[in-house]
């Protein structure tokens, strides 16, 4: 039963016996619960009520940590009901009860047999009751108590972080907040000060202190430089029990490093440099360094070179290696000693990266002055001209003078050089030069519309010394002359309608000129003047380099002719000037009205039908498809045996034929059983198939001689007559259908048979009115209409 009440019923009388080990004395205490008395009221009975607790504990305390050889002594329980005769059992239940805890079932002592740590396990939850030890029935409810455990110091403060690495600014004001380190300490920090934890510095004066109550790690110096020392290692202490003396303590380390501030300007280390490069250095390339040293690192140490006066600045630029923040020096222009010998430059050093609070400490720059001299080396011949462009004619003789190349030597000594062309490509092997003159001529006849340019390379060297060689491009154009006639620009495809008429354009030609513009940008056409005069077509020179092809009269056939040839005459207005002849092919072609081209030749009989190649193939394929079916059929029929005697019917009808014995006279689904039973009757009117017969049968020599004498309809009756008493018809019925058609037709026969050898007078102008599908038929009659007018 959990006790929440200073006034809860209960019969039990609970003695709590503390043993305080930290004031020195033990104090054993018994708090009985009395049980009320009866009361007796003048003229009624007496009266019982539940016994109440006057006070109860509900807490025992022990130390923790306890070292001692006897078990220690946590309190006692008495319920009111003891009389001390032993009858009442104490029975103690709950956490650690048992093994942690035991009691004394007669007496109520309880002790600690075990030592405890607090931090482990604060408290003890137990429940207490009080039996008859006769009965073992309970005397009072079941009471539920806590033993808590008591707090000793015995965990010292720990920094569960450590160490520690952080960084502070140079230069940084005192006072500056660096880091907040934290220990905690295992104790109760809600009894007495073994969780209170101070922080002191042990380690790391004058430069750093520490807050005792908060842990704040602060400078303690003005502006500490990082260029003098960066790195430094603070050790700091947590002590508990408010730092007293016997408390414990744990302790950690702040390694503190000073980041850098751009509080440091760049400096040259001389104020005067020089530089020796030779005048054979090439341009853009690198000829020297230059640094300025500055203290900082990082950004604060970058920074930019420039060159801010001198006579050299216009031959020399200055860049930055951003890697190793140096100057690189580089030639701009060429050098050439003879003409200067030395230049002097002013280079500034500058910060990129400015920090204003530090200015005063400025300026963050610096100027230094370097003289470069220029060495003076034995150079190469230099032609006058970087490159040469010369011209010759083609067709001109092997030998002929192209042009002159000129190269001296640069040097004072000034040697003699001499010329020769590097023979690396074909190309160079077209030319020579004279070594001493530099006179290029032709070794090779040039045809300018084969190749019109020619690169090569000619070198020069000096005498004295053939290792130092100079090249210089020489381009060499081919001029053209007029060594080339015109010709027509393409193959014409020229068509005539057969319906043209006189004077109309059929075909427009130019003409091409391997020449260039100069020999032959202007072409006269004309017909060859050594022919007689063409009947059929003429040629207009349209004076803009083309040619129109025309027509002389109306009315072109091809069954007459389909193909004529026009000779063309095309000249130039070179010097002198070239022509040559070609010749049109000129086809006749059925057109639409319009002038489109129908059909030429032979096609127009495909193209009119409107079959293509693909559909012609594709129906010869079906027509040999089909007859191989046929000799397949008639193959498998021969192959068949047939019967020698057949019915007459054979001959009138289809007959179906079964390959079926019958099941005799039993079998009557499928025959009629009366026709086998007189098979002769059957068997008269046959006929053997491979022997001519010699009776008719005399209903149809009637029918035969009087068809032409008889109505058509009194003809379907004998028919019907004679299929119905003939006994040798199949055995099953068979249905026969005859159309009449009804009485002659008034109209005349529709056959052409007879039409041929009449002649009409009709006029078939209008079948080319009747569309595509009808143009062959009325050129046919319009064919034949014009012979017959012949």
């Amino acid at each position: 039963m959990r006790i929440t009440s200073t006034s809860c019923i209960c019969p039990v009388l609970v003695c709590l016996c503390f043993v305080q080990r930290c004031y020195g004395a033990a104090h054993h205490g018994s708090i009985k619960v009395t049980r009320n008395q009866t009361k007796h009221v003048e003229g009624e009975t007496e009266v019982h009520h539940r016994p109440k607790r006057g006070w109860v504990w509900n807490q025992f305390f022990v130390l923790e940590e306890h070292m001692g050889p006897d078990p220690q002594y946590v309190g006692k329980l008495h319920s009111n009901s003891d009389k001390g005769d032993g009858s009442v059992k104490y029975i103690l239940t709950g956490e650690g009860a048992g093994t942690i805890f035991i009691i004394d079932d007669t007496t109520g002592d309880i002790h600690s047999t075990k030592s405890l740590d607090r931090e482990q396990k604060t408290h003890y939850v137990l429940h207490a009751q009080a039996i008859d030890r006769r009965t073992n029935k309970p005397l009072e409810p079941e009471s539920e108590f806590i033993i808590k455990v008591q707090d000793i110091n015995d965990n010292a403060p720990k920094f569960t972080d450590g160490p520690y690495i952080v960084t502070v600014p140079e230069m940084s004001e005192m006072g500056t907040s660096v880091l907040q380190v934290t220990a905690t300490d295992a104790d109760d920090p809600t009894y007495g000060n073994s969780a209170r934890v101070v922080y002191s510095i042990l380690q790391g004066q004058p430069y750093f202190s520490v807050d005792p109550k908060t842990g704040v790690i602060r400078t303690a110096l003005h502006n500490m430089d990082r260029e003098a020392r960066e790195h430094y290692s603070v050790v700091i202490q947590a002590k508990d029990m408010a730092g007293q003396v016997g408390g414990l303590s744990g302790s950690t380390t702040v390694n503190i490093t000073l980041t850098d501030v751009n509080d440091n300007p760049p400096r040259f280390p001389q104020k005067h440099y020089q530089l020796y490069v030779p005048e054979s250095a090439q341009v853009g390339s690198a000829v020297g360094k230059i640094k300025a040293n500055d203290a900082d690192t990082g950004s604060n140490a970058d920074m930019k070179y420039t060159i801010i006066n001198g006579d050299g600045s216009g031959v020399f630029s200055i860049s930055t290696d951003k890697e190793t923040r140096e100057g690189i020096i580089s030639l701009k222009k060429p050098l050439n000693y003879e003409k200067k010998k030395s230049y002097t430059l002013n280079i500034e050093g500058a910060n990129t990266h400015l920090d204003f609070r530090f200015s005063h400490l400025g300026p963050f720059k610096d100027v230094t002055m370097l003289k470069i001299i220029v060495g003076d080396v034995d150079e190469p011949p230099l032609f006058t001209m970087p490159s040469y462009v010369m011209e010759v004619y083609e067709n001109a003789k092997i030998g002929t003078a192209v042009g002159t190349v000129t190269a001296q030597d640069p040097d004072t000594a000034n040697s003699l050089v001499r010329y020769f062309i590097d023979h690396n490509t074909e190309e160079d092997r077209y030319f020579t030069i004279d070594a001493n003159t530099g006179t290029i001529k032709t070794a090779k006849i040039f045809d300018r519309e084969e190749t019109p340019w020619y690169n090569i390379t000619v070198a020069a060297s000096e005498i004295d010394n053939p290792e130092l060689v100079s090249h210089v491009q020489v381009g060499v154009r081919i001029l053209d002359i007029n060594d080339n006639p015109p010709e027509l620009a393409r193959e014409y495809d020229v068509v005539v309608c057969e319906n043209a008429k006189p004077g109309q354009v059929i075909q427009i030609i130019t003409a091409t000129d391997k020449d260039n513009s100069a020999n032959g940008a202007r072409f006269h056409f004309s017909l060859d003047e050594g022919l007689s005069l063409n009947p059929n077509f003429t040629l207009r020179d349209n004076e803009d380099n083309t040619a129109s092809i025309l027509t002389r009269r109306k009315r072109y056939s091809r069954t007459t002719q389909d193909t004529y040839y026009l000779p063309v005459l095309i000249s130039d207005g070179g010097v002198p000037p070239l022509s040559s002849s070609s010749t049109l092919t000129i086809r006749v072609c059925a057109c639409e009205k319009d002038g489109r081209v129908r059909t030429c030749h032979a096609e127009a009989f495909l193209s009119s039908a409107g079959l293509s190649t693909g559909a012609l193939i594709a129906i010869l394929l079906c027509v040999v498809i089909l007859l191989a079916i046929v000799v397949l059929f008639i193959t498998l029929r021969r192959s068949k045996k047939e019967p020698l005697i057949i019915s007459e019917e054979d001959v009138r009808e289809n007959v179906v034929t079964y390959d079926d014995e019958g099941g005799g006279e039993e079998d009557t689904e499928a025959f009629d059983i009366t026709a086998l039973r007189n098979p002769s009757a059957a068997e008269e009117l046959k006929y053997r198939r491979d022997v001519r017969p010699e009776v008719k049968p005399v209903l149809r020599h009637h029918a035969s001689s009087s068809l032409d004498s008889i109505d058509v309809q009194e003809f379907i009756k004998q028919r019907l007559a004679e299929a119905d008493l003939d006994p040798s018809v199949p055995p099953y019925d068979s249905l026969q259908t005859y159309a009449y058609e009804g009485h002659r037709s008034e109209a005349g026969s529709i056959s052409s048979l007879d039409s041929a050898t009449t002649h009409s007078d009709q006029d078939y102008n209008y079948l080319g009115d009747w569309g595509p599908e009808f143009k062959k038929l009325a050129e046919l009659y319009g064919e034949i209409e014009s012979e017959r007018t012949t």
